[in-house]
């Protein structure tokens, strides 16, 4: 018998559900972001130009599910596509000035809500936990049917 509340992939997930419901209650309230909307705009925070189905790949998200972020971003002027001189088929995505704003505005709020988060480990706890997470990433992505999950 699977005992869920014992049993990891479900652990993870309950997690991950309320960490990301919290901390979308700060990108809702302030600037009306939808969690893929939020990944999105992190994503093109982090790395400045990106195609779609890389951040599908990045964030684990379905193609579709960035579709929709990117075109409701692109309705209020946080993304800007442009034509992918190497890859006709796809385009590169960007955030304008004013999406840059946003992640400006917002990425210190997220550390800030992963520090309270993680405040209730010690610092080797804390570095512990990152290397567990990191290798139990890399072997469930080993062990995913096509190497990737969501796509």
């Amino acid at each position: 018998m699977v005992v869920l509340e014992r049993f990891l992939p479900y652990r993870l997930n309950v997690l991950a559900a309320l960490s990301s419901n919290a901390l979308a209650q700060i990108y809702a309230e302030r600037f009306g972001l939808s969690i893929p909307g939020w990944r999105v705009i992190a994503t093109l925070g982090q790395y400045d130009v990106r195609t779609a189905r890389d951040i599908a790949a990045h964030g684990i998200m379905h193609k579709s599910t960035v579709s929709r972020a990117v075109s409701a971003l692109e309705e209020r002027g946080l993304v800007v596509r442009r034509a992918n001189q190497q890859d006709r088929r796809e385009e590169l995505l960007a955030l304008t000035a004013q999406g840059r704003a946003i992640y400006a505005s917002l990425a210190p709020q997220a550390l800030a809500f992963e520090e309270q988060l993680v405040s209730v480990l010690s610092r080797e706890e804390q570095r512990t936990l990152s290397s567990l997470m990191d290798k139990l990433t890399r072997h469930a992505r080993a062990m995913a049917p096509d190497g990737e999950a969501g796509q």
